[in-house]
């Protein structure tokens, strides 16, 4: 990494030399500006608008514009030369606690490193700051800009945060802000029960940027000459839900049926075996609670069943015909053509 800044930190009367490093970097994939017929770089030249002639950068400086259209010229050593002792020193103001501070406020954030011997305060900050569970509120001034920071420990090292002031935060101005809508109990409680289904541990590595990751692939694809995989859409489940507790019920529904179909699924495993052939038939789609009466009524009837075999051949040879031809090869597998399937048998023990 490559300092951006140096100075120092400046803790009562101890002063800390430090350097600021930029603790993020864009992962963007970054594009230029083609010509769309031969793909040549469409560059820009800086003309100046009065005599129409093409300005060096060295000769470009900072101009504000006033209210009666005149136009104030700042260089660089101006800027130099403002009297401000936050350019090169990090002033800490005061402490507070870290929530105290709205996530609003943060802009960007830095790390700092010890210059030369300045690890020993550097270090005896850190700890201070650590032991006592607070935040240092800061003044810095980078690249021409003064602003509130917040200087805090993560990992071992002094992390900054660079702050808005507050005249800079948006009012948000909404017209529904104002006017007076109620919920029913009944919806809050089903949301906050839908809130509960999703709860976590925050883990950001689970996330990924497919934004990203389908442009990749897409860039890939075009520079082999291949073609782009279609999109895969999330497949509806229904109509669009108008009533919000309708709504709220199915996501609670939806949040709690992952894992419950993933408990079902290893208790039939782990009582069958293993899938059976005759599993995708509409009878095992039915609820293990429904299933387990049929079942014992079944085998309470078997011995009659087996009195009555002869008479009851057409209705069973009857009944042969509808079953899938999977089901018709499991039954000559058994041993007599009365007895229940293999399956329903280890199910029902």
């Amino acid at each position: 990494m490559r300092s951006i800044w140096r100075g120092a930190v400046s803790f009562g009367l101890v002063s800390i030399g430090v350097k600021l490093y930029s603790a993020t970097e864009d992962k963007d994939i970054r594009f230029h500006q083609v010509h769309a017929v031969d793909g040549g770089r469409v560059k820009y030249k800086r003309v100046c608008s009065i005599d129409g002639e093409e300005v060096e950068y060295r000769d470009i400086a900072k101009g504000y514009e006033l209210p009666s259209g005149e136009v104030v010229i700042l260089t660089d050593e101006d800027f130099e030369e403002l009297p401000l002792s936050t350019r090169r020193e990090i002033e800490v103001l005061e402490f507070v606690a870290q929530d105290e501070i709205d996530p609003i406020m943060f802009e960007k954030t830095y790390y700092l490193e010890p210059d030369g011997p300045a690890a020993r305060p550097y270090v005896l900050l850190r700890d201070a700051l650590e032991n006592a569970g607070q935040v240092a509120i800061t003044k810095i001034a980078i690249r021409q800009r003064e602003s509130l920071a917040a200087l805090r420990v993560r990992n071992g090292v002094l992390v900054l945060h660079t702050m808005r002031w507050p005249d800079e935060i948006r009012r948000p101005d909404f017209a529904f802000l104002d006017e007076d809508i109620s919920v029913r109990p009944q919806e809050l409680k089903m949301a906050e029960a839908l809130i509960g289904s999703m709860t976590a541990e925050f883990d950001a590595t689970e996330f990924t940027d497919d934004y990203r990751e389908a442009m990749t692939a897409l860039l890939e694809a075009k520079q082999s000459g291949g073609e782009v995989a279609a999109p895969v859409e999330t497949p509806d489940d229904g109509a669009a839900v108008v009533d919000l507790m309708s709504a709220l019920r199915r996501s609670v529904e939806r949040a709690r049926g992952g894992a419950a179909a993933d408990d079902s699924a290893a208790d039939d495993t782990a009582a069958g075996g293993g899938a059976a052939e005759d599993d995708a038939t509409p009878a095992t789609t039915k609820a293990p609670a429904k299933r387990a009466p049929a079942k014992k009524a079944a085998a309470a009837k078997a011995p009659a069943k087996k009195a009555a075999a002869a008479k009851s051949t057409p209705a069973r040879s009857t009944a042969g015909k509808k079953t899938t031809a999977k089901k018709t090869t499991a039954a000559k597998k058994t041993t007599g053509a009365d007895k229940p399937p293999a399956k329903r048998a280890r199910r029902s023990a």
